[in-house]
């Protein structure tokens, strides 16, 4: 849990030390990515956060759920546009997709699944 909710809380500050770096990969035509960026940002830092306390655990995990959901498509166009990513390889880049279901799952699990530890 602990290790889950510091990689989104990291990811999410990163949205806004190096913005530039997570504006290149919103699709074109996206109205205001540098405010999609900081958003999802904002978001990612809640919901690792909220992963912390156990009182909010399966609501954050629903709405980092719903985040990686949300950016998939981001994804998708850095696969198909890899020719504009070169700190990334095109095979890294579509190995990322199936990532993202790995995530989810790993969010589900972290939030939604009860363990010895947990208190009610």
């Amino acid at each position: 849990m602990w290790l889950t909710a510091g990689l989104f809380i990291l990811a999410g500050l990163n949205h806004f030390i190096s913005p530039d770096f997570y504006i290149q990969m919103i699709p074109d035509g996206w109205p205001q990515p540098r405010w999609l960026v900081f958003v999802s940002g904002f978001f990612e830092i809640l919901g690792g956060a909220g992963l912390l306390l156990q009182r909010l655990r399966k609501a954050a995990g629903c709405g980092l759920i719903a985040l990686l959901i949300a950016v998939f498509p981001a994804n998708v166009h850095m696969a198909m546009h890899a020719d504009r990513y070169d700190a990334f390889s095109q095979t890294g880049l579509i190995a990322r997709l199936p990532l993202q279901a790995v995530l989810i799952a790993l969010v589900w699990w972290v939030a939604c699944s009860k363990r010895k530890h947990d208190v009610e």
